[in-house]
């Protein structure tokens, strides 16, 4: 039995939820999956009615989770940082979930922003440490408010969790190495064995203590990988790069700062926040992984009926791999393939005009043709 919370949230988060798990029941029947769901409300709407942003009996009942689904978390009405901080960031430190995961791929049948790119160029992964940096909320103010004001924010960085983190790279490359050899690799590079690649994204040549230290871990790391080629980019070199050639890149990891903007730039090659999934993982499922879209909660948009479904459903896709259950993952990834091969239906994000459920049904339909 898996045992699934489901944080519906806030904004387009209930509306995206919901046809995730329709498609959740219908997988289950085909695999021969039991499952209980365990709605948990969290959010905007709560905070203000009651004040509360995470109670403890919210973290209890999250915490007896395998997985978690969330929609969206932000509100027009609660100040910037309440919830992210409140919510996100607690549960992913809570949970110990040290990965944040984001496959960036572009869908044959949708139109990428790059002139000359298309879906055997953008098709990478990035793993970003989720559980350090910036984010660990390590400063403070001195004189607030006042023209003398000071603001510090430490980026905490520690040799364990930059080496577990690296190492989930180096293993998700020789995962992927079972799709076949990395295109980006050259013909040198084949022959000397090698046949996916990790890409450190950092900022060593200015940042000569933090990155420092993950440079070191990244070398040592990549010596057990003799079959993993390493390659480093300094960010801003990485932007231009996954912009100019995404084709370079294969697994990226990253770190916490680094890795919120990038994937945001990689949701953008891949066609948009409306097919941009991610998880929340904890690699040792001591704690229950996350798994969301990475569209926030849209509320220019919310109620209309018109969000974009196919990244809460491709998370769903992430949450059944990290479950082992791969063949449902499969199901769901071909049924969103397929649907995107087709020029409708489509929401409007993708220049269509159909709603959330008549998206959320396409799929469903395709499922059960292929069955």
């Amino acid at each position: 039995m898996i045992r699934i919370g489901v944080i519906a949230g806030d904004g387009v988060g209930p509306e995206v939820i919901n046809v995730s798990l329709d498609v959740l029941a219908q997988v289950a029947r085909l695999e021969g999956l039991e499952y209980s769901l365990h709605p948990v409300d969290i959010g905007g709407e709560r905070y203000l009615k009651t004040g509360e942003v995470l109670p403890d009996s919210a973290v209890r009942d999250l915490r007896g989770m395998d997985v978690i689904l969330l929609g969206a978390v932000g509100h027009p009405g609660v100040p910037p940082g309440v919830l992210e901080q409140g919510i996100l960031l607690k549960l992913r430190f809570d949970f110990q979930q040290y990965i944040n995961l984001r496959p960036v791929r572009l869908f044959p049948g949708i139109e990428g922003p790059l002139r000359g790119k298309g879906p055997d160029d953008v098709d990478m992964i990035v793993v970003r440490e989720n559980n350090e940096d910036l984010y660990v909320g390590a400063g403070g103010f001195l004189r607030k408010g006042t023209p003398e004001e000071v603001a510090i924010q430490t980026s905490m960085n520690t040799r364990a969790g930059v080496e577990r983190t690296l190492r989930y790279a180096f293993d998700l490359a020789r995962r992927r190495a079972s799709e076949g050899p990395f295109r980006g690799l050259s013909e040198s590079d084949r022959g000397r064995g090698l046949v996916r690649q990790v890409t450190m994204v950092a900022k060593t040549n200015v940042l000569t203590f933090a990155h420092d230290l993950w440079m070191r871990a990244f070398d040592d790391v990549g010596r057990e990988y003799p079959d993993i080629k390493s390659d480093y980019q300094h960010v801003d070199a990485c932007c231009m790069r996954m912009v100019v050639a995404p084709e370079r890149f294969d697994v990226i990891v990253t770190t916490n700062m680094f890795g919120d903007i990038i994937t945001d730039l990689g949701a953008v090659l891949q066609g948009g926040m409306g097919l941009a999934a991610s998880g929340n993982i904890n690699p040792e499922r001591a704690f229950p992984s996350m798994f969301e879209p990475v569209h926030g909660s849209a509320p220019d948009i919310a109620g209309k009926g018109v969000a974009n479904p196919l990244a809460a459903i491709l998370s769903l896709a992430m949450m059944f791999d990290h479950l082992g259950h791969t063949g449902a993952a499969g199901r769901v990834r071909a049924a969103v393939a397929g649907l995107l091969r087709q020029p409708t239906p489509r929401t409007p994000d993708l220049g269509g005009r159909a709603t959330t459920i008549e998206v959320g049904q396409a799929v469903q339909s395709l499922i059960a043709s292929s069955s």
